[in-house]
């Protein structure tokens, strides 16, 4: 049976910077396993962009995997549709080759977060599948663990193209600002957690010495 992955993500920018930026990604630091990207077919078909474009990711295996992915890299193909009245994009990928062996097929829908101007939202599913008899369930579950890595570089990786972009982006420089004032703030609660554990400890052992003291 497919596993099944479904995540979620806001970015801080609105649903045109996020839609420009999609044509945009790469290179970028953190999908240095995106190797190359081409266009094959792009049109408008009833007001709405539809393109097809052919990725190339390497294929990294444990060792234990080698037995059956002998390639160095997998052909993916995205379908997107982008919808300017409905403002949404939304985009299929699937790999193409080894599909017995393990197939990925992706759908992420971006939309604007209605009540959070400036925000896009990120849907994203996915079905992780394997045909291979007997070893199934163990290249299911390494494809899904794998596919979340992912998941976390393409974030990772959108976001930093997005803010060099748009790097006056107001709700964006306000976010990452809101950011650092928390990891500050429980910086500075561990800080002081730590300082009246010190403290504590420090009573604990004047307070021996002077029992001893007093005993001695």
């Amino acid at each position: 049976m497919a596993k099944y992955h479904e995540s979620t993500t806001v970015f801080n920018y609105s649903w045109e910077q996020v839609t420009q930026g999609f044509w945009n990604r790469y290179p970028n630091p953190f999908s240095t396993h995106v190797l190359s990207e081409d266009t094959v077919t792009r049109e408008i078909r009833n007001g709405k962009l539809h393109s097809k474009r052919l990725l190339t990711k390497t294929n990294h295996v444990p060792k234990w995997g080698e037995r059956f992915f002998k390639a160095k890299s997998v052909n993916i193909i995205e379908e997107s549709v982008v919808d300017p009245k409905e403002k949404t994009l939304v985009t299929y990928t699937r790999n193409i080759g080894f599909n017995k062996i393990m197939s990925v097929v992706e759908q992420v829908v971006y939309k604007s977060l209605p009540d959070q101007p400036g925000k896009t939202i990120a849907i994203r599913s996915a079905w992780i599948d394997s045909s291979v008899y007997g070893f199934g369930t163990a290249i299911r579950a390494f494809g899904l663990e794998r596919f979340k890595k992912n998941c976390a570089k393409t974030v990772n990786g959108f976001n930093h193209v997005l803010q060099h972009m748009f790097p006056n982006n107001p709700v964006a420089l306000v976010a990452s600002a809101a950011g650092k004032e928390h990891h500050g703030s429980k910086a500075q609660k561990l800080r002081e957690a730590a300082k009246h554990a010190s403290d504590h400890m420090k009573a604990q052992a004047e307070q021996l010495v002077q029992n001893l003291s007093v005993k001695g």
